[in-house]
């Protein structure tokens, strides 16, 4: 009998054509469809959908440079959290609900807020987790237009809650407007390390990546993934872009190079469909989300 492989476009709605609904499996896919605690333009409630299916031009073939198949892993993608429309606390809890228990979860967002009750659910497995985040925004303020939770305050209160170690934190492609004493004041105080667009250019992967292992170390580490890391000539398809911004291909450089790090969990945040220009934001999460787990399979090889 002769098989017939689906083609790309036949291929199944799950991320990276996963199957689906096994909470048990080793790592499980999950998205968080909201986009009410934006600031800017709404539609990222649209990036779980358009993450998915951008991962179906992931399919054909091993990870260039890993040689690796994030299928090994046994991947599992368990749909989207029913999160409520228009009301924040209740979709977080719901998240947090839903990503607790979980041996290793990449959850498509939304909006950065859901970083919170993702964080939330890792720590009560881990304890206070460093934290890679690559984003144009510090996402530290203590209130968004007199909003307490919303997509730019995820971390304040991570740092609040003793979720993330602010001494094994560190941002990657700040570069968006920000009042000078909150900065000071509310990050750089505590201890956490910022490199802008402009340090990622001037000193290159290798550095920039040395310097994330060097910051984290050996204990688990949460992976933070906003779109707008990226500059909109990559990355238009998002609520708050920012230019000058990193390219996809340092982005993904300095992936390649953090095995060292011990990472339990990611998100990959802020698509909005809407906004995109032939569905090369969305390819841009979904590949990032693969380099990912493509780096976890080369650890398991090498028992890292």
């Amino acid at each position: 009998m002769t098989v017939v492989e689906a083609s790309t476009f036949s291929s199944g709605a799950s991320f990276l054509d996963a199957p689906t609904g096994d909470r048990t499996a080793p790592v499980c896919i999950l998205g968080a469809p909201m986009d009410w605690a934006t600031t800017n333009r709404a539609g990222a409630r649209e990036g779980p959908a358009a993450i998915r299916r951008a991962s179906r031009l992931l399919l054909d073939g091993d990870h260039p440079v890993h040689g690796t198949n994030p299928a090994s892993l046994g991947l599992s993608d368990l749909g989207d959290v029913p999160v409520l429309i228009g009301d924040i606390a209740e979709s977080h809890r719901r998240i947090e609900d839903a990503a607790t228990g979980l041996a290793h979860l990449c959850t498509l967002g939304g909006d950065h807020s859901v970083a919170l009750p993702l964080l939330r659910a890792a720590a009560k497995r881990h304890g206070p987790l460093g934290l890679v985040q690559f984003d144009a925004h510090t996402d530290t303020w203590d209130e968004n237009f007199g909003q307490d939770l919303a997509h730019g305050t995820p971390f304040h209160h991570a740092l609040e809650e003793g979720l993330i170690d602010p001494k094994r934190t560190i941002q990657i492609g700040i570069r968006a407007p920000m009042d000078a004493k909150l900065l000071r004041d509310t990050v750089l105080s505590r201890g956490l390390t910022i490199l802008s667009a402009e340090d990622v250019h001037d000193a290159g992967a290798d550095a920039v990546a040395a310097r994330v292992i060097e910051v984290v170390g050996p204990g688990p580490t949460y992976l933070s993934f906003d779109i707008d890391a990226l500059d909109p000539a990559f990355a238009p398809g998002t609520g708050t872009p920012e230019v000058g911004g990193l390219a996809s291909w340092q982005a993904r450089a300095i992936l390649r190079r953090l095995a060292p790090v011990n990472f339990i969990g990611m998100d990959l945040v802020e698509v909005a469909p809407a906004y995109d220009h032939a569905e090369i934001t969305a390819l841009a999460g979904a590949t990032m989300v693969w380099d990912y787990l493509s780096l976890q399979v080369a650890k398991l090889r090498v028992g890292a």
